[in-house]
């Protein structure tokens, strides 16, 4: 693996673990400190984290070069909806196991954050800061 790609991933793991930090001190606010649903809690938890994501993998982990309006446009929205496919699992996660099946709240937050960023990563790798033409 060259030095390249091991910085790339530092960098993912770093703002990864940022977002996901984010993430959860979000939801936490929200739901245990606030008394806010589940469902709300995680959604709020999810658009916040996502902005900051987006901005942060652009710029410090895949080095985006899109210009141009539309091509940024693109760029965002294929990140969003990446985002939004790993958001539904995040929130069926959290209902199925926290409101249905009564396991521990935080515990769940943090299990399926670590399933969401390997799926982000993939996701944001292959599909949406790939390098090729356009």
């Amino acid at each position: 693996m060259d030095n390249t790609k091991i910085k790339e991933i530092i960098a993912y793991l770093f703002f990864g673990a940022l977002t996901t930090l984010i993430n959860i001190i979000v939801y936490g606010v929200c739901n245990v400190l606030c008394g806010i649903s589940v469902f709300t809690s995680n959604i709020t938890a999810w658009f916040l984290s996502v902005l900051f994501a987006y901005t942060t993998n652009r710029k410090f982990v895949f080095h985006s070069n899109k210009k141009g309006i539309q091509s940024i446009g693109k760029e965002c929205i294929s990140f969003f909806l990446g985002r939004l496919s790993t958001g539904i699992f995040d929130t069926l996660f959290m209902v199925i196991t926290v409101s249905i099946l009564d396991w521990p709240n935080l515990i769940m937050k943090i299990s399926s954050n670590v399933i969401v960023i390997i799926l982000n990563y993939i996701i944001s790798k292959v599909l949406v800061f790939s390098k090729k033409t356009e």
